[in-house]
């Protein structure tokens, strides 16, 4: 990234589309593929530190999954987050297997990570509710907690959480029904009620 804060990068790029910032960074615009960066590095560590639970190992895939396309850019058919997720996806899953850990989505220490993201007011008022949620989220399929992470944590359409994890749109949609019906009865149990409405 160039010498400018986060601030002077973002500002010139601030209502730009993913494809536009591509399209511009293809172009030779390196500060468009920086805005990039900016954009999606925060989260993409946390969701790869979901599968490493390892902050260097999460860095260093988040740095290969920018570096990978930057150097190869490819022509991405649709969305870009999605391509970037499901390329550092692949590099976690392949050191995971390096070094001979079992595949599993977890959710430790996501609730230190978010504090330190985003320190609100209402993070605050909302503590015990999202502690209630990440309890029930953890009693749920690892294949389940990534597809509902993807969808309504990062917002991802079924296509693009399809692609993420390598399986089918009908699987995905399969998957988010039982893991929403899982999590109403998980969640039920802790007294939160009217999820999903």
């Amino acid at each position: 990234m160039t010498d400018k804060t986060e601030e002077q990068i973002l500002h010139p790029y601030q209502g730009k589309s993913d494809d536009a910032l591509y399209g511009a960074f293809l172009s030779g615009n390196n500060e468009a593929y920086d805005a990039l960066m900016l954009r999606y590095g925060d989260s993409l560590t946390i969701y790869l530190n979901r599968y490493l639970q390892s902050l260097q190992d999460t860095e260093d895939m988040m740095i290969e999954a920018f570096a990978r396309i930057m150097v190869r850019k490819p022509m991405i058919r649709g969305s870009f987050k999605a391509y970037l997720y499901q390329t550092a996806r692949n590099s976690a899953v392949r050191l995971y297997r390096k070094k001979r850990r079992t595949e599993v989505f977890s959710l430790d220490g996501l609730e230190r990570e978010l504090a330190d993201v985003r320190r609100t007011e209402d993070d605050l008022r909302d503590r015990e509710r999202d502690q209630a949620l990440h309890r029930c989220m953890a009693r749920l399929e690892p294949q389940l907690r990534e597809v509902i992470w993807l969808k309504y944590f990062e917002n991802m359409s079924y296509e693009d959480a399809a692609k993420v994890t390598g399986v089918s749109k009908k699987r995905v949609d399969n998957l988010l029904q039982r893991g929403k019906e899982q999590l109403k009865a998980e969640l039920k149990k802790e007294g939160i009620t009217h999820v999903f409405d």
